[in-house]
């Protein structure tokens, strides 16, 4: 596959052009946070990026969404869209997740939903310039990534370096006007970046091997931090929202005032809110917040570990700047286990 070198001002007439053709959705300033938007014009995307405030899963499992529209009479139409877009500027442990997420909702009962989004979307990822204050990516192997994106940019002094991944890439670099061919020392500047990224994305430090992390749940089911944390616990859910390997959802059946019609509709569930395993007749399956507290860590580095054989966690620190009580950190939780 290609790569190409461009400058700033390519670049901006290149994402102007992508944004004049389809719909493009980038990383832009919210105060003095950031979060992934629609992109009207290059000047406002924000490659120097630290951490979005919500990860981009939300383009392919928005936060609430129609499945299906029913009536009286019994028949149903399901709901898909079906537009393409380009989502730029994804950091590489997010691009981790969406793969990861790829991997879950295409298996077992392919979820349409969600996979039409996927096949329809075009990734352009970009190497972390700025590490976010809670960031542990290079801690969980996810600081760079090799695959699971379409086009990989990558700043390297002044310039980029645009390199692509897959035919949808290709496509995007065929429009890149300006693009010149990087020469040897362009690509070991790269080699560089990755580099260094991977020591410089670790605020928080983990003890122990990612892999290493199934087995020592095993054995800490009934250690003592678990009631300790869960103590300072409000149930608020914001870990779980924040994070981009949670998927967990609640579906639900809303029927229109004049009784003939009606929708179904899932959004974001979580399993921290204290109704999230209650059922039918006022059972509550994890009902204490000790048991929802753990349920998470154990979800994240055992029960999807064990399935897929992947941690589910990639290191964002999301978790961790969300948590009002600061009890969120995975990498302070699981070094506490050792």
């Amino acid at each position: 596959m290609s790569i190409k070198k461009l400058d700033q001002a390519a670049l901006d007439t290149w994402v102007n052009k992508l944004i004049a053709n389809q719909s493009v959705y980038g990383v832009q300033a919210k105060g003095e946070r950031f979060a992934f938007g629609p992109l009207s014009k290059a000047e406002d995307l924000r490659l120097d990026y630290d951490v979005t405030i919500l990860p981009p899963k939300k383009y392919f499992q928005p936060q609430r969404e129609d499945l299906l529209e029913f009536n009286a009479k019994g028949e149903y139409t399901s709901v898909t869209e079906t537009e393409p877009f380009i989502l730029f500027g994804v950091h590489p442990y997010d691009v981790v997740a969406i793969a990861q997420m790829d991997t879950i909702f295409s298996a077992d009962n392919y979820d349409v939903h969600y996979m039409t989004r996927r096949h329809n979307a075009t990734i352009v990822a970009c190497d972390v310039q700025n590490a976010s204050a809670n960031v542990f990516a290079g801690c969980m192997n996810t600081a760079t990534v090799t695959k699971g994106f379409d086009l990989l940019l990558t700043k390297i002094g002044e310039f980029y370096l645009a390199e692509a991944k897959t035919p949808k890439g290709e496509k995007l670099l065929t429009d890149l006007p300006g693009g010149l061919e990087p020469g040897n020392l362009d690509l070991a500047r790269r080699e560089q970046v990755w580099k260094d990224n991977t020591g410089l994305l670790r605020k928080h430090k983990l003890k122990c091997n990612p892999q290493e992390l199934p087995g020592l749940l095993e054995k800490s089911y009934y250690a003592p931090v678990w009631e300790a944390k869960a103590k300072l616990c409000f149930s608020c859910g914001s870990c779980n929202l924040v994070c981009p390997t949670c998927y967990c959802f609640d579906v639900q059946d809303d029927v229109n005032w004049d009784l003939q019609s009606g929708k179904r509709t899932r959004a974001w569930d979580g399993c921290l809110l204290k109704d999230f395993a209650a059922v039918a007749g006022g059972h509550n399956f994890r009902s204490s917040r000790t048991d929802r507290y753990r349920h998470r860590f154990y979800r994240k580095a055992k029960y999807v570990a064990e399935k897929l054989n992947q941690i589910a966690c990639v290191g964002c620190g999301r978790c961790i700047s969300a948590c009002v009580p600061k009890i969120a950190n995975p990498v302070e939780v699981f070094n506490e286990l050792l």
